[in-house]
This record gives C-alpha cells, sequence and structure tokens, in this order.
C-alpha cells in the first residue's frame, strides 16, 4: 500500500483534518480534506481557558478524526496544536485527554514555529517569487507574519491577537462601529511596531495571504463575478485577489450585519464574524506598509507539515 499520512492542524477557530497518500513515484493524493468550526476559543480565549463546551466539541471532532484515519489505514499522523492550547492553562491537560481519548499524541508549537511552517506550506503553494513578501496568517488565536521570498525568510513574527481575541476586545455592535474600527487599528498600530521595524529594513512589495479568511474572500470575489469554478472544486495553491477587489468586499463586511453578511455569496457561516476583524487587519496591513499586491496561498500549516515530512 502506498504511504498515507494525516495531518491535524488543531486551530482556534477551526480544526482541519488532512489525510493525503503518497504514490510509489511521489505523487500526491488528498483522500481527505475537511476542515469543522470547533471555535475553541470560543467562551474562554480571553480569560486564557479552553471552555467545556469547546473542550467537549475538540474531543468529539478528534475522535471522528480518529475514526477517518482508521478507515483508511493511516500510518503516519502528526497533529499540531497552536494559539489556543498553548496559551490555555488547561492545555496541557486537554492535550494528556486527547492521548488518553483518542491516541492522538499533539504536538503543541510555539509562535515561532508556526510561522516558520506556515511559510513552508506558502512556498509549496508556489505564491513566492523573487520579490520580498510579507505572508500573513491570520488565526483566532494569534497572526503570524513573515517577511520572505521563495529562497528564505528574512523575519518571522507569531503575535497574539487573533480574530477571536478581536472580535471579543472589539466587536461590540453589529455592524461594528465606527469608534471600534479605530480602536482596532489603534491597538494594532502599538502591538505590532516590532512588524513595522521589520518592514523599514526590509520593505517587502507583495502581501500574501495564506488560507483561511483569504480563501473566503477569494471565494466571495469569484461568486460577485459569476465564477463558480471555486464552489465546485477545491481552490487552486496560489490566487490573486485585486486590492480594488479587497476593499470591495471590505466595504460590505463593516456595513452589513450578521444575516446580510451571511446573504453574501461565497460567505462560509463559520467566518461570518470573525471576518469583520480579519479584515481590519489587511486593511491596516495594506495602508500601513503601502503594499499594492495581494496574492493567496490555500496551503498553510498543515501542507508545511507535509512539506518537511516528504523532504525528510
Amino acid at each position: 500500500m502506498d504511504k498515507r499520512i494525516a495531518l491535524i492542524d488543531m486551530g482556534t477557530n477551526t480544526f482541519h483534518l488532512q489525510i493525503t497518500e503518497v504514490g510509489a513515484a511521489g505523487a500526491l493524493t488528498d483522500l481527505v480534506k475537511i476542515k469543522v468550526p470547533v471555535r475553541l476559543g470560543q467562551g474562554g480565549i480571553s480569560s486564557g481557558a479552553i471552555a467545556p463546551a469547546a473542550y467537549a466539541r475538540a474531543l468529539d471532532t478528534l475522535q471522528d478524526f480518529r475514526r477517518q484515519m482508521e478507515e483508511h489505514q493511516v500510518r503516519v499522523v502528526r497533529a499540531m496544536a497552536t494559539s489556543m492550547v498553548r496559551n490555555a492553562a488547561n492545555g496541557e491537560a486537554f492535550v494528556q485527554d486527547i492521548l488518553q481519548q483518542t491516541g492522538i499524541q499533539v504536538e503543541v508549537i510555539d509562535g515561532d514555529r508556526e510561522a516558520e511552517l506556515i511559510y513552508y506550506g506558502v512556498r509549496a503553494a508556489g505564491v513566492l517569487d523573487e520579490a520580498t513578501s510579507l505572508v500573513i496568517d491570520i488565526g483566532g488565536g494569534s497572526v503570524e507574519f513573515i517577511i520572505c521570498n521563495v529562497h528564505q525568510i528574512f523575519w518571522k513574527k507569531s503575535f497574539e491577537i487573533g480574530a477571536q481575541r478581536l472580535m471579543d476586545k472589539f466587536f461590540q455592535q453589529d455592524p461594528i462601529s465606527a469608534n471600534s474600527i479605530a480602536a482596532e487599528k489603534a491597538f494594532l498600530q502599538e502591538k505590532l511596531q516590532p512588524l513595522s521595524e521589520a518592514i523599514a529594513i526590509h520593505r517587502p512589495t507583495v502581501l500574501v495571504g495564506s488560507s483561511g479568511t483569504f480563501d473566503t474572500l477569494c471565494d466571495i470575489d469569484a461568486q460577485s463575478k459569476g465564477n463558480t469554478w471555486r464552489k465546485e472544486a477545491s481552490p487552486p495553491p496560489a490566487s490573486a485577489l485585486a486590492v480594488a477587489d479587497f476593499y470591495q468586499i471590505y466595504h460590505q463586511l463593516l456595513t452589513k450585519n450578521h444575516t446580510q453578511r451571511l446573504a453574501i455569496p461565497g460567505m462560509l457561516e463559520m467566518r461570518v464574524d470573525m471576518i469583520v476583524v480579519a479584515g481590519i487587519v489587511i486593511d491596516f496591513v495594506l495602508q500601513q506598509y503601502q503594499l499594492n499586491e495581494i496574492r493567496v496561498s490555500a496551503y498553510a500549516l498543515k501542507e508545511g507539515v507535509l512539506d518537511l515530512i516528504l523532504s525528510e
């Protein structure tokens, strides 16, 4: 039998399972690729612990992942937990419960390693070239920034300012108020000072968005133009999103309420609220660092791990 690898990304908002078969000639076939809105940070991220309901949802999801891995006779499993688990007071107990109840050994990775793995995933998508790019991955708990090109990382850092944290802090009215938008941008200005210093040195010209929010923005953009192919098939590893098209969507995100946003073709229910505060982050970065090109990588952390496994 060809080698089968399971990759699990336990994010603060979404859990991903990807089961990939590696053929004899090295050809890759995705047998399973699912994402589940576990919302591990819901109800507990601001207090620094995984809430009981989220804890239970996560264990149920991982038990289902285990069943799928057994069904596909997977031999190699890599499970990674990120911001919520590494910062939660009960994160260690959670990892132990996962091992006892599912047999899945979870690796809790720090922010620096997370940024590095995201880089490998983005690079594997073919979205990088000789130009110096700023990669951004907006998770529920943290946001990773990597200044790089196709050959190397120049600078990287993970900031604990993910969309769930920003939502808890700034999304008090729906639609979001002008005061909250201004407050979030002031917060980003302060928190991202190390990034601003690195930008001044390396001067990236391209913004590369990694999966998540950026995939949804591309889906909305495609459907607004009558293109349904992204809806009917997996998105390509590399896409482009015109800055003007981003701002057309962004205006809708700021002016519509939950129900109206959910009605936007291409919107995912699991992202309908977080995409508002995530959009403000993207706007801030585009304006603050004067970037005028957006590329999108459908690959992120789990594809970076796969890339490393295959190169071992």
